[in-house]
């Protein structure tokens, strides 16, 4: 079968990304096989490719959205059979979804409804997931009034904007001049252009001077003390981005700092936690087929065309998520 690996650890890089044969993958025990539909597209896909995972194995297939169907079980499998339209966001250590067939662990797979095509689902997991337990798995919604969402043309930003709608709060954003029309057409209630504006101060003109009850910081680093300034009293800071600073100043204003994880769930071994991604994925996607969340899928690309895709995508040209249609091969081994 074909797939997209990283060569070996000395091969690192979008460059040196190869599309080549490689062996039929087959599940273990608490496994699923799974014949790719759709893969999303991820910034963390181009960034492991730069640098690599230190639990890897090479040649190493890379893509963590996988949309797909179900082709063989593991020996302890019994929520799923073959024919099961799934999706799932799965384990950077291991050998991913860039491929015509692949192997996944079955405890974070979820059922793709038939409402929902395979290209919709590869789209709603890594940033709608990371959006999803920021905001119903880290935050206590009580009394919460405002949010500020940094980045809100990204793909995370997009989805928690549009999750914060229907949780009926005030939605303030960050964005480029180029991202803007995509938080304008959801519906945010203050658009901040970053470049030109002092954000603090736009902030704190939203929300008459109060502060945001919520800040789902995606940027990290100082741009994390900087939200103290911006935030209400007994407000939330959730730390999605990378980095701390050297000191964040919580104490004035009884503030919580919140760190939010996704995929690295895996390396907890806990089995409730990472079947968790499945019952988000769950819920994500009937808020999709309710009309509440729109995927945001900005372009449907080619299996052969991934390296060009992650390429735009590391080079900020793409708008929306990007997703990979793989055309898989019958295997009747």
């Amino acid at each position: 079968m074909r797939a997209w690996i990283v060569p070996n650890s000395m091969q690192l890089g979008l460059a040196n990304l190869q599309l080549v044969d490689v062996a039929m993958p087959y599940p273990n025990d608490d496994e699923l096989q799974v014949k790719v539909h759709a893969v999303g597209l991820n910034p963390v896909d181009y960034k492991v490719i730069a640098s690599g995972v230190a639990d890897w194995q090479t040649p190493h297939v890379i893509g963590i959205d996988v949309a797909g169907e179900v082709t063989r079980l593991g020996k302890a499998i019994t929520d799923f059979k073959v024919g099961d339209r799934v999706f799932y966001h799965g384990d950077l250590r291991r050998n991913g979804g860039l491929a015509e067939y692949t192997t996944t662990l079955a405890a974070s797979v979820a059922h793709l409804p038939r409402a929902l095509s395979y290209e919709q689902g590869a789209a709603i997991l890594c940033a709608n997931l990371t959006a999803y337990q920021a905001l119903y798995r880290k935050v206590n919604l009580t009394n919460v009034h405002s949010i500020l969402i940094h980045a809100g043309g990204g793909a995370v930003g997009l989805a928690a904007l549009q999750l914060a709608k229907q949780l009926g709060l005030q939605t303030i954003t960050t964005v480029s001049a180029r991202k803007r029309d995509l938080v304008t057409a959801i519906g945010a209630d203050t658009i901040i252009d970053y470049q030109h504006e002092d954000v603090t101060a736009a902030v704190l003109d939203a929300t008459d001077g109060r502060g945001v009850d919520v800040s789902l910081n995606t940027i990290g680093g100082a741009e994390l003390a900087a939200d103290t300034d911006r935030m209400a009293y007994n407000g939330q800071i959730v730390a999605i981005g990378d980095g701390y600073p050297d000191h964040v100043e919580l104490d004035e204003r009884a503030l919580s700092l919140i760190r939010s994880g996704l995929g690295g769930v895996y390396r907890s071994n806990d089995h409730y936690q990472i079947h968790d991604l499945a019952v988000m994925a769950t819920a994500m996607a009937q808020l999709v087929i309710d009309g509440d969340v729109e995927p945001m899928i900005g372009m449907v690309q080619p299996f052969e065309d991934a390296q060009v895709a992650l390429k735009a995508l590391q080079a900020g040209t793409s708008r929306g998520k990007t997703v990979i249609r793989v055309v898989g091969k019958q295997h009747t081994a």
